[in-house]
C-alpha cells in the first residue's frame, strides 16, 4: 500500500511538471482565441483536467505540444459556440486579435523599433482570420505545417498559401512610411 501511494505521488509530481512546462503556451493560445484571460485560464484548466483523466495514454502521444494545442483549440471553439448560444460554426472573425508579447521576441527582433513592432502587429491583426490563425501557429508557436494542418483540418498547401499571404502583407506594412 505504501508503495502505491508513493507511485501516485510521483505521478502527480510528474503531472505538475508537465502542466508547468505547457501552461504558458496554452494560456497564450487560448487567450488569443477567446479574448479573455479568465476564460482562457478556465479553458486551459479544462485541458489539463482532460489530460489528467487520460494520463495513462500520454505515452502514446507523439507530439505533446501539438496534441495540447489541438485540445485547447477545440475547447476554445466549443466555449465560443456556447457563449454565442449557437450550434453553427464559430466564425474566424470571432477569434481574437494578436499582439506579440515582448518575451517571445528573439534578440534580433528586439532591435526592431516599437513603431515597426506596432506596424507588424497591426498587419497581423488585419490578416483574414484563418490566415492570422495559421501565421500565429506557424511563426509564433513554431509548429510544423503538417501539425497545423492536423489541428485546423486543412491541407499543407493551404497553409503555404496563408503564410505567403501573411508575409506579403506584413512586408508591405513595414515598407509603408507612417
Amino acid at each position: 500500500m505504501h508503495r502505491q501511494n508513493q507511485t501516485d505521488y510521483m505521478d502527480e509530481r510528474s503531472f505538475k511538471r508537465f502542466v508547468e512546462s505547457y501552461s504558458n503556451d496554452l494560456l497564450y493560445y487560448a487567450r488569443y482565441l477567446v479574448h479573455s484571460k479568465e476564460e482562457a485560464e478556465e479553458i486551459v484548466s479544462d485541458v489539463f483536467f482532460e489530460v489528467w483523466q487520460n494520463r495513462d495514454k500520454l505515452h502514446e502521444i507523439r507530439n505533446e505540444k501539438v496534441w495540447l494545442l489541438t485540445i485547447t483549440h477545440n475547447k476554445a471553439v466549443s466555449y465560443l459556440r456556447k457563449k454565442e448560444h449557437s450550434v453553427s460554426s464559430v466564425s474566424w472573425d470571432e477569434v481574437g486579435s494578436y499582439t506579440m508579447p515582448v518575451d517571445l521576441q528573439t534578440p534580433d527582433s528586439q532591435l526592431i523599433s516599437r513603431e515597426e513592432m506596432n506596424r507588424i502587429n497591426a498587419a497581423i491583426n488585419n490578416l483574414p482570420p484563418r490566415c492570422r490563425q495559421v501565421f500565429i501557429l506557424a511563426k509564433i508557436e513554431k509548429l510544423l505545417y503538417k501539425d497545423i494542418a492536423s489541428i485546423l483540418d486543412i491541407s499543407v498547401k493551404t497553409i503555404n498559401v496563408h503564410i505567403a499571404k501573411a508575409l506579403e502583407q506584413i512586408s508591405e506594412a513595414l515598407e509603408k512610411k507612417v
